[in-house]
């Protein structure tokens, strides 16, 4: 029996798997495509986001500048206006000054030269009486200036053609104390120099001969046991007040004076007997009441009574007739100075003065 022919359908089993592997294919191909264009996309969106964020910085920073540059161009018109408003006064006071120039150059006249000449001339005058007035107070050869340029007012008498300072550099000059005195004499020669009492003593010296008339004479000796010149080797020789020069080396030589042993005004006193001629106005600048006379004492020790026992020897031996003007810088324990030193300067006809610790 004859097989019967198959019919053809488009549905086969065959047909089918064709259909099937093409499909297959299409979403492979599909699935492909899609995946690498996600990447593409993620890493473009990246790239947009890294882009965009620079751009916001730059913003943020052209931001910031601009209000940096507005307020330095505040700033800066500021500066003009006021650059501009000073430059206008500068002008302003230039024309005013200008047209007083030529004020001045139109109004001078030979009658205004005359008149000028002519007050120049009573001011020339006006200045010679004042030149004049000063040589008779002195104060025009040396000058000292106190604390805060202080005007003194003394009842110290200055004046005379020959005025003799005393200035006492005992040990006792060292200070105010005993205790102080008996402390500080064991140190350097440099620390005895710069104690405080001595250094007023010599600013004591200082003022007073910035006071003498300048047609006077004078002499600084400084005692203790002994006595020198302040300048070496002009004992018994009077030094003019007009020598400037001279009364600076003067001063300047009290800085190397030691204060040191005790006092002997016998001595002193004796010496200004064989000045000639005698003084007529003696400054004494002591602390106390001598220690010794002619001779030094047998012992280390001394009382009241006999200081002031040497003391009165001492006035028995001082040039009748000549004031005694005495500055005290009382010391510790010497009751007696005061009283005595007082009289001294009553009977002579003199001054007494018992100045302040900031005095001159």
């Amino acid at each position: 029996m004859a097989r019967k022919k198959r019919r053809f359908t488009a549905f086969s089993l065959s047909f089918l798997d064709i259909m099937s592997c093409g499909f297959g294919a299409v979403a492979l191909i599909f699935l492909i495509i899609k995946h690498g264009s996600d990447h593409d996309i993620k890493a473009e969106n990246q790239d947009l986001a890294a882009e965009v964020n620079l751009l916001q910085e730059e913003v943020e920073f052209g931001r910031e500048h601009m209000v940096l540059a507005r307020n330095t161009l505040d700033s800066t018109s500021d500066e003009l206006a006021k650059t501009q408003g000073l430059a206008r006064r500068i002008i302003e006071q230039i024309e005013e000054i200008k047209g007083n120039i030529a004020e001045i150059d139109s109004s001078t006249d030979e009658t205004d030269i005359a008149r000028l000449q002519e007050k120049l001339k009573k001011l020339e005058q006006a200045k010679k009486q004042l030149e004049d007035e000063n040589k008779k107070l002195g104060n025009n050869v040396r000058k000292f200036v106190g604390d805060g340029d202080r005007q003194y007012l003394t009842g110290l008498r200055l004046g005379g053609d020959r005025t003799l300072i005393l200035l006492d550099s005992s040990a006792s000059m060292l200070a105010d104390e005993l205790i102080k005195v008996i402390r500080t004499r064991n140190m350097s020669d440099a620390v005895k120099r710069d104690t405080e009492k001595w250094r007023r003593a010599k600013q004591t010296v200082s003022w007073l001969v910035s006071q003498f008339p300048q047609d006077s004479q004078y002499q600084i000796y400084t005692f203790n046991t002994g006595f020198r010149a302040a300048i070496v080797g002009t004992e018994d020789r009077w030094l003019n007040v007009d020598d400037r020069d001279q009364m600076d080396d003067a001063i300047k030589a009290l800085d190397s004076v030691v204060p040191q042993n005790g006092t002997s005004l016998e001595r002193i006193f004796t010496a200004i007997n064989s000045m000639s001629p005698l003084p007529d106005n003696i400054i004494l600048i002591t602390d106390g009441l001598p220690t010794q006379g002619m001779n030094a004492p047998r012992g280390n020790t001394i009382s009241g009574k006999e200081r002031v026992k040497l003391f009165r020897d001492a006035i028995d031996v001082l040039p009748k007739s000549v004031p005694v003007n005495v500055i005290l810088a009382p010391m510790e324990g010497d009751y007696h100075a005061a009283s005595e030193y007082w009289r001294l300067a009553m009977d002579t006809q003199g001054s007494f003065l018992a100045p302040s610790k900031d005095w001159p």
